[in-house]
């Protein structure tokens, strides 16, 4: 089937009580673009010249015998991502406010302990030397279901009515993704906040509709103040590899592109490995300059970029397929929503293309996919200007997927992540000669993934992501061979007391049959047919506290949707196509996870128990999806 054909909203109709899918007619101007067109072109940009960066680890505000308190807030500076000669760029990112030179694109290491509580003051924090805000450096639109603050108290998180870019304060609310908490410290959409900025427009609303319900209802809500929310997390889980990032109703894709995103690792408890079997170490507050890590996190991201050094995002629905209006809300189609986006450049940890020195012996890298649509295939090549598929030189050993350590370790030849995934590795260069140079290339899609691709990501551009280089050995490896790791006992969950259908789908235009998509929702399935939901419904997901159930997801749609539950950890149940017979989930995903890939016209089934009271969201992490109401509310009942 070709890509643009692919791509397409599938029109679903009930025949017989079976669904029948066919695909949409296609508008005649141009299909989505493969590779955006910011002013500057990705091929001059000078590939495996800048120095990996290790995100060094976020120092605390203060630490107590039973707390670790942060004080983070989101700015804005400049960052040089493009290799020196280029422009710098302006971004946004993490840092602490008591410590001069932690704001960073992307954000220090947050390092918890087992048991042991973190609580972060998260500021918002984007206003210029004046005290006055800054605008978003991105187009927001305003017509889809978003924050909203120039609708007021009484229309904020609601669909605006301005074709306009959004020019206004800008809201954000951090969610810790993978992070076992309550509902009042998850970031939950609607609790977003403006900055405490001297120039707020009149009328507009400060905070979302549900921030001063979580203050409330928060133990600490009274540490909350204008401009700032006090999350804590017990830490009460196997250890793992989370991230964080902002959660904004309707614009998340905005800002995290912008740049505001870090990881946050777990470690220590029963549900970790003790005694130095894996490499290490990873960065720790207090390390001298120039310490040798073997514990690397990697942030894997698309972006494009101008002439100026500023981040490229489409500001025009034309952009995507040539529509040129009308737009919202005198039509239904938004007029700057793309429903996905592709840069052409990768970026690792902050840096285009870097490059990084390894000694012959064992690494360990926590992987996270912080694109926004992008789906990645990693692979260690020898040549990364070799036709696709490549032959990979060297295994990648996954040890962890996002809900901590599999059962055991899995050999891969290629390492699949969608959005938000993350995968806990092991790459063992023991034996080489020093001056090899092996590089980890992509031969994910530079379009939407609708499972074993077709395509393969441009090989002289995005199917490169970085390079090692071997130099040689300055200490004695004690870790243990991949092969061999003993990894922590894993339970699964019991039986499930509860099936639940859930739907995906993709809707076209009304006004314009030929233009599709327009929006894209969750829902739930009733005799094998979808029922469409948007996040303004009621909520259909109640599981009761301490209830285990499964949830199957229903993919209408033509390509896969990475599906992330807040609160909980999933075991993968099965895959089945519509028309088919279950397959069992495949071995690097039979630990516990937190996102999962729903592949088109299949029905992908998750088991959870769900342990907090609570309002929570699910989701799909393709960001434009999202922000257009591919995310649904559900309440714990307890």
């Amino acid at each position: 089937m070709p890509e643009l054909e692919r791509r397409r909203f599938l029109q679903i109709a009930t025949l017989a009580g079976a669904v029948t899918v066919a695909p949409a007619r296609l508008l005649g101007a141009a299909p989505a673009q493969a590779s955006p067109r910011g002013t500057l072109n990705p091929s001059v940009i000078r590939k495996y010249e800048t120095r990996l960066v290790i995100p060094p680890a976020m120092p605390p505000t203060s630490v107590t015998r039973g707390l670790d308190y942060y004080e983070i807030a989101v700015r804005q500076f400049r960052q040089q991502i493009l290799p020196s000669g280029l422009p710098a760029t302006t971004v946004w990112g993490y840092g602490s406010i008591n410590h001069r030179g932690t704001f960073n694109y992307p954000a220090f290491t947050i390092n918890a302990r087992h048991r042991r509580p973190v609580r972060v003051k998260w500021i918002n924090d984007l206003v210029d030397r004046n005290g006055d805000f800054l605008p978003h450096l991105l187009p927001v639109d305003q017509t889809l279901h978003w924050a909203n603050p120039p609708g007021g108290i009484s229309d904020r998180d609601s669909n605006g009515t301005s074709q306009q870019p959004y020019r206004g304060p800008v809201p954000i609310v951090t969610h810790v993704h993978g992070n076992h908490t309550f509902d009042y410290s998850d970031g939950y959409p609607e609790a977003w906040y403006l900055p405490k900025a001297r120039n707020i427009p009149a009328g507009f609303a400060r905070e979302g509709t549900f921030y001063n319900f979580f203050k409330e209802k928060s133990p600490i809500g009274d540490l909350w103040s204008r401009g700032n929310a006090v999350f804590q997390y017990a830490n009460d889980q196997p250890a793992n590899t989370q991230w964080y990032h902002d959660h904004t109703l309707g614009m998340t894709r905005a800002n995290v592109y912008a740049g505001p995103a870090g990881f946050y690792l777990l470690r220590g408890g029963p549900g970790d490995l003790q005694g130095g079997r894996l490499p290490g170490p990873a960065p720790q507050v207090g390390d001298r300059p120039g310490t040798r890590y073997y514990e690397i996190p990697l942030a894997v991201q698309d972006r494009s970029f101008n002439y100026d050094g500023s981040l490229f995002y489409p500001r025009s629905r034309t952009f995507f397929d040539g529509f040129p209006g009308p737009y919202a809300p005198t039509s239904d189609v938004p007029p700057i929503w793309n429903p996905e986006f592709f840069g052409n450049t990768i970026v690792v940890n902050g840096r285009t293309w870097p490059v990084h020195e390894v000694e012959p012996r064992r690494y360990r890298f926590r992987i996270l996919n912080g694109c926004d649509s992008r789906f990645l295939i990693f692979k260690l090549a020898s040549n990364p200007w070799l036709p696709r598929p490549v032959k990979p030189v060297l295994p990648i050993w996954m040890i962890g997927a996002e809900g901590g350590f599999l059962p055991a370790p899995v050999r891969l030849d290629q390492l699949l992540l969608a959005p938000a995934e993350r995968a806990d590795v092991i790459v063992d260069f023991t034996g080489l000669p020093v001056g090899t140079e092996i590089y980890l290339i992509n031969e994910g899609p530079d379009a939407p993934f609708p499972g074993p691709p077709d395509s393969f990501a441009d090989p002289l551009t995005t199917g490169q992501v970085m390079k090692f280089e071997v130099v040689r050995l300055t200490s004695h490896d004690t870790s243990t061979p991949p092969s061999r790791l003993n990894l922590p006992h894993f339970q699964p969950l019991g039986p499930a007391v509860n099936h639940r259908k859930l739907s995906l789908t993709e809707q076209g235009s009304v006004d314009f049959p030929d233009v599709s998509p327009v929006i894209v929702q969750l829902g739930t399935v009733k005799n094998g047919v979808p029922n469409p939901l948007l996040w303004s419904d009621p909520i259909t997901e109640d599981p009761i506290l301490n209830t285990t159930e499964v949830w199957e997801l229903y993919n209408f749609t033509a390509d896969a949707h990475p599906i992330h539950i807040h609160e909980v950890q999933f075991q993968v149940v099965d895959r089945q196509p519509f028309d088919g017979g279950p397959r069992p989930p495949e071995p690097w995903e039979r630990g516990f996870k937190d996102t999962v890939i729903a592949p088109p016209g299949e029905i992908t089934r998750v088991k959870a128990t769900f342990d907090l009271p609570g309002r929570y969201v699910w989701h799909c992490h393709i960001l434009e999806h999202e922000d257009n109401e591919m995310m649904r509310p559900y309440q714990i009942i307890g």
